[in-house]
């Protein structure tokens, strides 16, 4: 059940990337209603895994390589979802489609189930704190993603080459309001994950230098990115390259910090 759910969330992230890649194949609009009915099944379709997961692990699954990459897969999902219907647009499915989809993927040959993860309070606590942490590398995710693409418009545009880009992508404008309110949020979520960890730590001990140098990594990236929309007063193609910047830095520190962890199986 859960890895059959799972499977069908991976095909429809993937179905939802590749309706919005029709605008650039053949003149068409943008299938906006296409693309959010596929997020939403996708989404609905994780959702019923994770709930089907956390019946059998008696709490909500995140402990472990696959059961934390599935809960990032669907943190990234409905980030995605949410932010193509307040934008209207269907261009950052471009991207965190596929990412969803081959988080999700590796999370089905991981394993999805949970091996030693702690039970009650215990395990709640820690629960929430890889819910915060991972909401928030989603909305850095985000803000890469609309960076990425605020990028590759403005060359677009100094180029004066007016092709499926520039009738597909949405204004600039919203793909930098996208960043800036991405952005924010994942410093919000980040640091409330990364108090959840040192309350967790003080209290029930078990977290290793590893983890501690990828969290505080991807908190600092955050934090310096929100600083520097907020009160840095950074413009738009600046916040567009520096949250692109942060998330690689995120992803780098992540998996050097896989490569050095005693037990792999068990990194968030």
């Amino acid at each position: 059940m859960v890895a059959i759910a799972l499977l069908l969330a991976v095909a429809c992230y993937a179905g939802a990337a590749a309706l919005a890649f029709t605008p650039f194949a053949r003149p068409v609009g943008p299938p906006f209603r296409g693309v959010v009915i596929a997020l939403t099944l996708g989404v609905l379709a994780h959702a019923a895994a994770m709930a089907s997961a956390t019946r059998f692990a008696g709490g909500l699954p995140v402990w472990g390589l696959g059961p934390a990459l599935s809960f990032a897969g669907l943190a990234l999902g409905v980030a995605l979802l949410l932010t193509e219907l307040l934008a209207r647009d269907v261009t950052l499915t471009l991207i965190g489609g596929p990412m969803a989809a081959i988080m999700t993927a590796i999370a089905i040959n991981a394993g999805w189930r949970p091996f030693g993860q702690p039970k009650g309070a215990q395990g709640a606590w820690l629960a929430s704190h890889v819910a915060f942490s991972f909401i928030g590398i989603a909305a850095l995710a985000t803000a890469a993603a609309a960076g990425a693409l605020y990028l590759v418009e403005r060359r677009e545009l100094k180029s004066r080459r007016f092709g499926s880009i520039f009738r597909s992508f949405p204004p600039l404008e919203t793909l930098d309001h996208v960043n800036h309110l991405a952005a924010v949020t994942a410093w919000v979520a980040l640091t409330l994950g990364v108090a959840l960890a040192a309350s967790y730590a003080a209290i029930y001990g078990g977290l290793d230098g590893p983890r501690v140098v990828w969290g505080v990594v991807a908190w600092l990236a955050a934090g310096a990115l929100a600083a520097g929309r907020q009160l840095g007063g950074w413009r738009a193609r600046r916040a567009a390259v520096a949250a692109t910047v942060a998330f690689g830095v995120v992803v780098a520190s992540y998996v050097a910090a896989r490569v050095v962890e005693a037990q792999p199986g068990h990194f968030l």
